[in-house]
């Protein structure tokens, strides 16, 4: 048993004590569904990840030596790789990793790492989490397999290779940190980025229709001008040879007059089945669609809930994976499975939604590694509602979609009874078209749902022959639309056609765009920021090949080749590295305004800055984050003079052109339209660090903030305009007897003494961040520096000269700026030393 008051970790329970075999897997939940399954004898331990990689502050790449690469311990993991070795001593050794690339990669280090021959018989695979297949795979162990590694290490290496010399470029380029790009991430955002310069060139034009309300035999049918005088009608954007296109309103009129009075007949009636067939079960890009489409998911948060639903939830029965493993770009699906899923769906669904015999899939794609199933749920009897009472509402609803898909991939097709009538004029001159369908039999949409059918209402049923006439014709006006902006959806599904990633790659693919500030969210789409186009044009111009389509999928596919032991990774890293090498050395360098040599991306204890490589010789250092003032075409409230864009170190800020003479300055966002109920100032919309939106009173001396989007809906009990929360209209004014305290985030919680009372301050310690500082003694020294200040440093420095007693955030800027004079002025002194 642990000690007393200690609480063991998972695999260090009574059954680790007896342990003779030792089982690694990547993260703690899956460590404590198969530590359940495999019981005493087995003690089981995660990795957390990655354990080694390529060194943080180097290439960690010998370009000259096959781009081996040097591998160390990461620094957060330095203890788990001690305790997995004192885990392993006198022990067998398993390595249960997930099933993939990077799974087989986390093995190899791990084997390496504990001294073990990755030759031996050492690798197990679970594909689905559940006792059966997880005693089966450590009966029957593999060697690591060596192609698996070698295809991962391509990888990390080319993105290595691409992030270290492309990164520092784009940092200096747009004197921004933390900026990158990669082979699948920009040619990403190069999808985003075009697609809305499509958006913004479209030219809509208008066009117009012509519905006609026909009686047949006391019938009323609505049917659409289908041909005027032998010419189809054209809808489409610009003109087609041979077509019909309406374009005014005076032309549409005109044909409605001329096709008003004519006799008309039922020229044809077409009845026929239409059969509509069920689609797959998920893979993950599919998944990540229907999610997006259907549940309103991010692809990352859709592979968050469903790695939970693969590691393991307690259940009555006991700890179990309910899907299969979520990374796959196959369709297969076991026999057993199909044989469960056949069963459960003659007993939820009926007898008659089965079909005479499974329906197997093939993949469409070509090159499709198909090592993993399909996901699905891995025991389709534990249905949605039997295991609601175990999960949180979302891993509720992602599994109720894949076990909903997996049935209906299984099921009757659907079965429709579409009808078509043509009305033609006498003489032959018009001809309309009226079309509608019936569904007859439910098939899979019983399981699966008919949200996405876009079903005809039917068309009364009339015989051929019979004379119609045309009670009215309306003209109906139009315009034709851009293409749609992607949501993760759409996007994912275009990468998949177009070959861009594999399946593992698609949410940190979309996650990193967003985190470095390439693109944002409004509602489900994808827009590009300005700085995402920036990056996009200048990638294209300068690194055409990083940002090909063609390129980067073949690229895929040679990753796949190495996977198969089809070519040398080595190899496949120099197809990609040698063109880029050669776009690499057009690129022009920034030089040194004082010696001419070339300025490099360095990196001190107070972050990144551009310094001369020319250094000792050369001292010449300036900020990275350096910015000009943007006019912004307003005139400052206060004295009138041009108010600019400024960068602080919390963003852009609106100031006044004449500072230091004039002080004003407000927040930068979007206007959102709405007054501050506290001041009457604008509210506006502004972006934290990681993207989210919030609103703000432009004021800054008003403290109004709100988390969430605010509606046109005002509160009936105070006026204060409501906020949006989990679809509900909110009011968040604290003294609104309307008011919901959820809205107002919870104080932070003060140190306990006794009693539960706050421990008192000791006298004379200041409180966290009220520590003062004043002018210092050599002052005189160091003011020949301010100019290579920002503007806000500047005016920290002023405020300290004009006798302020600064205080908290200020007073801690104002010590840096201080050590950062200091600096510049002991750098001086040598500089006037060494001549």
């Amino acid at each position: 048993m642990p000690a007393k008051g200690k609480r063991p970790k998972p695999g260090q329970g009574a059954s680790a004590q007896g342990a003779t075999t030792l089982v690694v897997v990547e993260s703690p939940a899956k460590a404590k569904s198969i530590q359940k399954m495999l019981g005493p004898g087995y003690e089981v331990r995660a990795s957390r990840g990655h354990v080694a990689d390529l060194p943080e502050r180097s290439l960690g790449v010998d370009v000259a030596r096959d781009f081996a690469p040097t591998y160390e311990v990461k620094k957060d993991k330095k203890p788990v790789v001690e305790e997995l070795k004192r885990a392993a001593q006198g022990k067998r050794l398993l390595i249960a990793t997930d099933p993939d690339r990077e799974g087989e990669a986390i093995g190899w280090h791990v084997a390496r790492l504990l001294g073990r021959d990755p030759k031996e018989p050492i690798r197990v695979e679970f594909h689905e989490i559940t006792p059966r297949v997880v005693r089966q795979a450590v009966e029957a162990p593999r060697p690591i397999d060596q192609n698996l590694v070698d295809a991962q290490q391509a990888r990390r290496v080319l993105d290595r290779l691409l992030g270290y010399n492309l990164s520092p470029l784009l940092s200096l380029e747009f004197r921004k940190r933390a900026l990158s790009a990669g082979r699948v991430q920009s040619v990403a955002l190069r999808l985003v980025v075009e697609r809305e310069e499509e958006i913004e060139a479209f030219q809509k034009e208008e066009y117009w229709t012509l519905t006609g309300t026909f009686a047949v035999e006391g019938k009323t049918l609505l049917a659409a001008l289908l041909e005027a005088e032998g010419k189809r009608l054209w809808t489409g954007q610009g003109e087609k040879e041979g077509r019909l296109h309406l374009r005014t309103e005076a032309e549409a009129k005109a044909l409605a007059e001329a096709v008003a009075g004519l006799p008309y007949r039922v020229d044809q009636v077409e009845v026929r089945e239409r059969r509509k067939s069920p689609p797959p079960p998920f893979t993950t890009s599919t998944l990540q669609q229907a999610a997006s489409t259907r549940l309103g998911y991010t692809a990352s948060r859709t592979m968050r809930i469903a790695q939970r639903l693969y590691e393991g939830v307690d259940l009555p029965e006991g700890t179990v994976g309910l899907i299969t493993y979520m990374r796959t770009d196959s369709v297969r699906v076991s026999p057993e499975a199909l044989a469960l899923a056949r069963e459960v769906i003659g007993e939820v669904f009926g007898e008659d939604f089965l079909p005479e015999a499974p329906r197997v899939y093939k993949n469409r794609k070509e090159g499709v590694q198909d090592a993993h199933e399909a996901i699905r749920p891995t025991d389709p009897r534990r249905t949605p509602e039997s295991v609601r009472p175990y999960l949180s509402e979302e891993e509720y609803r992602l599994y109720e979609l894949i076990w909903r898909r997996f049935l209906a991939s299984q099921m009757k097709d659907a079965l429709y009874e579409q009808t078509s009538v043509l009305l033609k004029s006498e003489g032959g001159r018009y001809l309309f078209r009226a079309s509608g369908s019936v569904l007859k039999f439910e098939g899979y949409l019983r399981a699966w749902g008919r949200e996405e059918e876009g079903e005809e209402p039917p068309v009364p049923a009339v015989p051929e022959g019979a004379l119609a006439k045309l009670l009215q014709a309306t003209p109906e006006r139009h315009f034709t639309e851009p293409p749609p902006r992607y949501t993760d959806a759409s996007l994912v599904k275009t990468m998949e056609e177009l070959g861009i990633g594999r399946p593992s790659t698609y949410a940190p693919t979309l996650e990193t765009l967003e985190k470095r500030g390439y693109v944002e969210r409004r509602g489900r789409t994808l827009l590009p920021t300005p700085l995402g186009r920036q990056v996009t044009r200048y990638l294209k111009e300068r690194f055409p090949q990083v940002v090909a389509y063609e390129f980067t999928a073949r690229m895929e596919d040679r990753l796949d080749e190495v996977e198969e032991g089809k070519a040398p990774w080595p190899r496949v890293v120099w197809e990609f590295y040698e063109p880029f090498l050669g776009e690499l050395a057009q690129v022009p360098k920034r030089t040194c305004p004082r010696c001419g040599r070339p300025l490099e991306l360095k990196v001190s204890r107070y972050g990144q800055f551009l310094g001369c490589t020319g250094y000792p010789e050369c001292t010449y250092t300036e900020p990275l984050e350096k910015r000009e003032a943007e006019p912004i075409g307003e005139a400052c409230p206060k004295c009138g003079r041009p108010l600019v864009r400024k960068e602080g170190r919390y963003g852009s800020f609106i100031a006044c052109s004449g500072y230091p003479e004039c002080d004003y300055t407000r927040d930068d966002g979007r206007p959102t339209g709405h007054t501050c109920p506290k001041c009457g100032a604008r509210v506006l919309e502004k972006r934290s660090k990681r993207g989210k939106p919030y609103y703000k009173c432009e004021n800054g001396a008003c403290d109004f903030l709100s988390f969430y989007p605010l509606l046109e809906e005002t509160c009936p009990a105070c006026g204060w305009p409501l906020v949006k929360k989990g679809g509900k209209a909110l009011c968040m004014n604290p003294g609104c007897p309307e008011h919901d305290p959820k809205l107002l985030p919870a104080p932070k919680a003060s140190p306990k003494g006794e009693g539960g009372k706050a421990k008192p301050r000791p006298k004379g310690r200041p409180s966290k961040g009220a520590a003062k500082v004043g002018l210092p003694g050599d002052w005189e020294e160091l003011k020949p520096f301010l100019a290579e200040l920002s503007p806000e440093e500047r005016r920290a420095a002023e405020a300290l000269a004009r006798g302020e007693a600064l205080e908290g955030e200020a007073a801690r800027l104002a010590k840096r700026v201080l050590f950062k004079l200091r600096v510049k002025k002991g750098r001086a002194k040598k500089a006037v030393a060494k001549a």
